[in-house]
């Protein structure tokens, strides 16, 4: 673009700053990369996440608004971030899955990470129709995504043509990059704390040994008594305990779009024991449909470091779900746990079938459950080297991938 770049002023943009999520944590890789450069966003909380203390973060006049109206604010973030003028800066990174790419860029190079189309007008339109997710507020909010799609649509096209260059995170995000916005991108893989979750592996092939490994994830099973307890939906005494025992896992916001249901309803319908760490929106229905079962265990929200332990005991990991990429499956394949995965998305790019782990065809109890029996009587790799599946998924593997994609785009662009 004509300016030097030895020493290039660098913005990075990202859509909001207000909870901790896979974007975020592709958003704090890159803020590794570059810490002196400020960060654009349109809503900040510190008490969501406190990742970025040492940031310059800057919010816009979208800050006034309380952080539960997020959902509500797609078109102001449009406009916010279509006015946003970054002309000043030589390099622009776009930590993106909705309206952050519009941003004005002037002669600046612009490389924008886009997670996926802006899911409620592209590809998940319908679902979002379906189960808009405002509660009361539903049928206000399909009506005015019925009326203004067309337009919304238009501008997120729009500005998606802004950016110079296209990053993205698995090879289904990148076919429906092209197909939104008729723009190519490469694939680079998100950052995952691979190397947190590598310890349940090391803890099964050093001294420690497997049944050491099995007795600490179990004892910390059973401290959690008083948890499950609390949660009211099963009693302590049923609480998953015995060194021999194994049970399915799930650890997720506990969304609708997650089919988490799938996962409760096949347990149920199979005897399968199942261990669901997690809050949201979704908690009391998935509660409800448990049924006060002793087969399902409900855990809240844990840091890595703890959901390591509970891992360690668990014979495969759920994903159910249909997502552009899934940060949770990968690490627990880090973990060296299999993964039986819904046959789409970002799941294809690190689930390779009857190795690490098994996929499921469609989105049922019945095709799910099937994929259990089947689980039961298939031999798959190691715990290591299912671990080693995903050796290329690491935070350090990213910043690599993606210094080297920067300096060529910029050597070109010179």
């Amino acid at each position: 673009m004509g300016k030097k770049t030895t020493k290039a002023r660098v913005a990075l943009v990202c859509d909001w700053l207000t909870t901790v999520g896979g974007a975020e944590q592709v958003l704090k890789a890159i803020h590794e990369l570059y810490p002196s450069a400020p960060i654009y966003t349109s809503q900040y909380s510190e008490k969501g996440i406190d990742w970025f203390k040492d940031a310059d973060v800057r919010t816009g006049w979208l800050q006034i608004f309380p952080k539960g109206l997020r959902r509500f604010l797609g078109p102001l973030r449009q406009l916010y971030f279509s006015h946003l003028d970054l002309s000043d800066y030589d390099l622009i990174i776009s930590v993106t899955g909705a309206e952050a790419k519009s941003v004005k860029k002037g002669t600046a190079t612009h490389i924008c990470y886009c997670h996926v189309p802006t899911q409620y007008y592209w590809q998940f339109y319908d679902k979002y129709l379906e189960n808009p997710g405002f509660g009361f507020l539903d049928p206000l909010a399909r009506l005015g995504l019925k009326l203004f799609v067309k337009p919304l649509r238009r501008a997120d096209y729009q500005a998606a043509q802004r950016p110079d260059y296209f990053v993205t995170i698995s090879s289904y995000a990148s076919a429906e990059i092209k197909k939104a916005y008729k723009r190519e991108s490469s694939v680079i893989y998100p950052p995952v704390n691979i190397s947190e979750f590598h310890k349940v592996v090391e803890n099964y092939i050093t001294k420690k040994g497997k049944s050491q490994a099995s007795q600490k994830a179990n004892k910390t099973i059973e401290n959690s008594k008083s948890q499950i307890a609390k949660a009211e939906q099963i009693s302590p005494q049923n609480t998953i305990k015995s060194n021999n025992f194994k049970y399915y896992i799930n650890y997720s916001r506990q969304v609708t779009w997650k089919r988490l249901d799938l996962i409760v309803k096949s347990c149920l319908a199979t005897n399968s024991p199942l261990c669901l760490i997690g809050d949201g929106p979704e908690h009391n229905n998935l509660v409800k449909l448990a049924g006060g079962s002793p087969l399902i265990t409900f855990l809240p929200a844990m840091p890595q470091d703890e959901l390591v332990k509970y891992l360690q005991n668990s014979k495969a990991f759920i994903f159910p779900s249909m997502e552009p990429f899934g940060i949770a499956p990968v690490e627990a394949l880090a973990a060296g746990v299999p993964v039986i995965a819904y046959k789409g998305g970002g799941a294809l790019d690190y689930i390779k079938d009857e190795k690490n782990g098994l996929f499921f065809d469609r989105q049922t109890v019945k095709s799910l459950s099937e994929s259990f029996k089947k689980f039961e009587h298939t031999s798959l790799a190691t715990p290591d080297k299912i671990s080693q599946s995903v050796e290329n998924f690491s935070v350090a593997t990213f910043k690599s991938d993606l210094a080297k994609f920067i300096k060529e785009k910029i050597a070109d662009d010179r």
